[in-house]
């Protein structure tokens, strides 16, 4: 019987020893897809989709894919669930192209890692999800750890363009505590539109429960936080204008007030039209876009520290007097 050979440069290439381009690619595709596959799920729950397939894992009681009698539902329901397994594909690439790495990078295999498991308790989670015909506390919940598999990937490929060895704060102590903050801002706008899409008409099935809030108040509600993020973003973008180019704040947070000025204009221009289903799904895919541009942000408060770096060189550290 013949033996099937694996060439050495193939393994090379998906476990190298140092981080290459195709690690870097891995890196770019889990964040990537795990953003993607918000808009996917968004579209399943925005077209009444969410008991196309009727339980999990499979699609009916007798039968793992759809069939034709589920028409464009169960098409809908079952091409989202597909797109797991190649989210655990990816994240499972990703895995191997550090692997080999761990006695130097250990947080790469960890990180790595630790998305690939939150994809399969989510995959676990959405079908909690459909048991419980899709109640809104669930898919909040379904969506809020989305967005921290977002963070995770995001952290990772953060990671990969940094050098090894031990990091230093290389923004004041003010621009770091006003960062955070930020972060904080960001995380409640978030939660509190869970909350208001708990509450809204897109329930995913006609005969799917809402949380009872008022959607009209929430939807204020909703705002004075994503404001409050606004206006801290800019005195990101503007303290960072006064800090060194090699900390990639600039960029970061000249993206960061894109998104958030992009998202606000959806947000208003949904909720003056009814809430149509294109809008609210391309605010959803921001929602997670703008987790991870934020957590792009808060990994480029640090930076390595050089073992034996030139003056003119070196980056500069800030104490915590500074």
């Amino acid at each position: 019987m013949s033996q099937v050979r694996i060439r050495p440069g193939l393994i090379e290439t998906v476990m190298p020893r140092t981080i290459t381009r195709w690690t870097r690619v891995m890196g770019w595709l889990l964040v990537i897809t795990n953003i993607g596959i918000v808009g996917t799920g968004g579209l399943v729950r925005l077209t009444g989709s969410g008991m196309g397939c009727e339980t999990w894992p499979y699609c009916t009681a007798d039968s793992l894919v759809p069939t034709p009698e589920m028409g464009i539902h169960g098409l809908i329901e079952f091409g989202n669930r597909t797109l797991t397994g190649v989210l655990v594909i990816v994240a499972l690439l990703a895995f191997l192209s550090v692997i080999r790495l761990r006695a130097t990078r250990r947080e790469l295999p960890v990180l790595s890692f630790l998305v690939g498991f939150g994809i399969i308790v989510q995959a676990v989670v959405g079908g909690i999800t459909v048991w419980l015909h899709l109640h809104p506390s669930i898919v909040g919940l379904h969506y809020l750890i989305s967005a921290v598999l977002v963070a995770i990937a995001t952290v990772f490929l953060t990671r990969l363009y940094a050098a090894p060895g031990p990091r230093e704060r290389v923004v004041p102590r003010w621009y770091a505590i006003a960062t955070h903050v930020t972060t904080l801002a960001v995380t409640v706008t978030v939660i509190v539109g869970i909350l208001l899409t708990g509450a809204g008409p897109h329930a995913g099935d006609d005969a799917a429960a809402r949380n009872g809030l008022d959607p009209i108040f929430w939807q204020h509600v909703h705002s004075w936080p994503a404001y409050a993020t606004f206006a801290l973003t800019l005195v990101l973008v503007i303290g960072a204008l006064r800090l060194p180019r090699v900390t990639g704040l600039r960029r970061w947070t000249g993206l960061l007030l894109g998104v958030e000025l992009v998202q606000i204009g959806v947000g208003l221009w949904q909720a003056r039209t009814g809430l149509p289903i294109v809008l609210v799904n391309i605010h959803m895919v921001l929602a997670v876009a703008l987790v991870a541009v934020m957590v792009a942000v808060v990994m480029s408060l640090k930076a390595t520290v050089a073992p034996a770096p030139r003056t003119q060189d070196r980056q500069p550290a800030y104490t915590d007097a500074s």
